[in-house]
């Protein structure tokens, strides 16, 4: 059997959970993944999955082993674009992951665009509010908000966004005025569910230490599109990215306060691993989304601070 195809089934099955999800995406019987997979773990010598009647999970030789598979599949994919030359067409999937809202609201849309204006490329937009290790993943391209850690990754910086607190005018009206983060214990709070019950703000002048202002929410949310509507309805206080509360902010359903107490602005990235930028599909992406990602985190910061 061709170890690189069996990879190749391997790789897939731990994607869909399923050898017969596999399957049907390859077009083989349940039977001829799993003996795919069976010959690598011959090969190797360690059960890569553990097997029921229903699923698939990947064994913890498994969960090294898919990762160095990705790696070695992406680097052949990447010789062999490499190789076609500088003018060869953009072809095959490509992998994206970026962090749920941002990709949604704004990375979604430009995806959508640049498939309808390639058509031999397709795509696996993956969205989690987690860091993601684009080499062990295989990722082509990754969206990211705030400092960048990985001096590995070709970075082009997209824009700016920062934390704001809202709150809807008729909430404002009714409850005690908002001058200072320690005001907020008087309020009814909408926090997010994988957040701490605690807001840090910027240090008050003359001090280096950050204001951390701790909370009992009165509503825990797990969408961040939920939390907002909430806000907008008046049930309390809510924390966001600026980009995440722009069009409610410039159509005055929500209010910014302790604009002076914000930290510093974030950045936000496009980055790819390095040499992945030589391959034509993530290069054409790349040329693709930027300006126009760019023209979008520009319109929603302008949408929120000329408010």
């Amino acid at each position: 059997m061709d170890r690189l195809d069996a990879m190749k089934v391997f790789v897939l099955a731990a994607d869909e959970g399923s050898l017969a999800a596999a399957g049907r995406k390859l077009g083989r019987s349940p039977a001829a993944v799993s003996r795919a997979i069976a010959f690598l773990e011959e090969r190797v010598g360690v059960e890569l999955l553990h097997r029921t009647t229903r699923s698939i999970k990947l064994s913890e030789e498994g969960e090294h082993y898919v990762a160095i598979c990705r790696r070695v599949l992406t680097e052949l994919e990447e010789a062999d674009d490499i190789a076609a030359g500088p003018r060869a067409a953009p072809r095959g999937t490509l992998a994206i992951t970026a962090p749920v809202v941002s990709g949604e609201m704004v990375l979604r849309p430009i995806l959508d665009a640049f498939l309808d204006a390639y058509p031999t490329v397709s795509a696996k937009l993956l969205l989690f509010d987690r860091a993601v290790n684009l080499i062990e993943e295989g990722i082509d391209v990754a969206l990211r908000i705030g400092p960048l850690s990985d001096s590995a990754m070709v970075a082009t910086k997209l824009g700016d966004v920062r934390r704001v607190v809202v709150a809807a005018p008729r909430y404002l009206n009714q409850h005690p005025r908002i001058a200072e983060p320690g005001d907020l214990a008087k309020h009814q709070i909408i926090a997010m569910a994988h957040l701490p019950n605690s807001w840090s703000f910027a240090p008050q002048r003359g001090s280096s230490s950050p204001r951390t202002v701790q909370f009992t929410p009165r509503l825990v949310i797990n969408s961040t599109y939920a939390a907002v509507a909430s806000a907008v309805a008046g049930r309390g206080v809510a924390r966001m990215y600026s980009y995440q509360v722009a069009e409610q902010v410039h159509r005055g359903e929500l209010d910014i306060v302790l604009a002076g107490d914000e930290d510093p602005e974030m950045p936000v990235h496009l980055i790819s691993p390095q040499g992945r930028l030589s391959v034509p599909k993530v290069r054409a992406f790349t040329d693709f989304a930027v300006p126009r990602l760019k023209k979008q985190f520009a319109v929603l910061k302008k949408a929120i601070d000329t408010r």
